[in-house]
């Protein structure tokens, strides 16, 4: 008995989410620059001619990645509450994205100032070019509730610190003492202490080193 079209649709959304997270997983094993479409096919356990159907070139899954990386940037406009309590939000979840989508934040990173591959991140970026000016509004709007003086300078800071967080979150993976250095931007902010640690593994503050 033929398949129907709904199944037929859940099939290739499937085959297509198993190849992204093939991508996602060559990627972080090998750099961007060094995996290959060979590789990725091997790891999603499929065909190379059903990898082309969804994705022509490298540049494309890499793209899509991203794309889903800068769309759960976006979801900081679904946080409510006082200013004080968006703010919060927003450190929390880039801090736990930070720290549970580590993969996809070392590609992006990586991306981004790869001289060779800062294109495909520009590319992405602007293609979401609306949808992040929302973003960015939204903290600064956050920012001048809470009566800054210039708060496009102030969301710049905080993103800039927030990214530099996640770099040194990749780096320094296992000596990290994440859980400190929110309890120290929440000062910084002049935010309550938070009530709970964020539920994540996270060592005390001692020397970054890699292991």
């Amino acid at each position: 008995m033929p398949r129907s079209a709904t199944v037929n649709q859940e099939m290739r959304e499937r085959s297509r989410e198993r190849i992204l997270a093939a991508a996602l997983e060559v990627f972080a094993a090998n750099g961007y620059e060094a995996a290959s479409i060979s590789d990725i096919t091997t790891a999603a356990g499929v065909s190379r001619g059903l990898v082309s159907y969804y994705f022509a070139t490298k540049e494309q899954l890499a793209a899509e990645l991203l794309d889903r990386w800068l769309d759960g940037i976006a979801g900081i406009l679904t946080i409510q509450g006082t200013p004080d309590e968006r703010l919060a939000g927003i450190i929390d979840g880039a801090l736990m994205a930070a720290a549970t989508t580590l993969h996809i934040q070392r590609l992006a990173i990586s991306l981004m100032m790869l001289p060779t591959t800062h294109d495909v991140f520009a590319r992405v970026e602007q293609a979401k070019s609306d949808r992040l000016s929302l973003v960015e509004d939204a903290i600064r709007d956050v920012f001048a509730a809470r009566g800054a003086t210039d708060p496009a300078v102030e969301e710049m800071l905080l993103r800039a610190t927030l990214e530099g967080v996640t770099v040194k979150l990749a780096i320094y993976h296992e000596t990290f003492p994440l859980e400190a250095i929110r309890r120290r931007l929440y000062a910084g902010y002049d935010l309550p202490a938070p009530v709970a640690s964020l539920p994540i593994v996270s060592p005390a503050v001692d020397r970054l080193r890699a292991k």
